[in-house]
């Protein structure tokens, strides 16, 4: 009878007590003192668009929403 309480109750503090190993979630490596339209000089870019063109950010912004993340836009009747 014993058995299965202590049994319990070690579970108990096992499962609070596993929270506490976890590492800290920070942004290493990430600046995020730039404005966006500077982005990233990488491969995952949205072709034609070059980083530092702030008119051409905005201009990708609007056509995307439009477009693209348009629930209304999208659906075909």
């Amino acid at each position: 009878m014993m058995r299965p309480v202590l049994l319990g109750a070690l579970v108990a503090v096992v499962a609070a007590l596993s929270g506490c190993g976890e590492k800290p979630q920070t942004l290493s490596g990430v600046k995020t003192d730039v404005p966006a339209y500077q982005g990233a000089d990488n491969k995952f870019v949205a072709p034609g668009w070059k980083p530092g063109d702030k008119n051409s950010w905005e201009q990708d912004l609007k056509t995307r929403a439009l477009n693209t993340q348009n629930e209304y836009s999208r659906i075909t009747k």
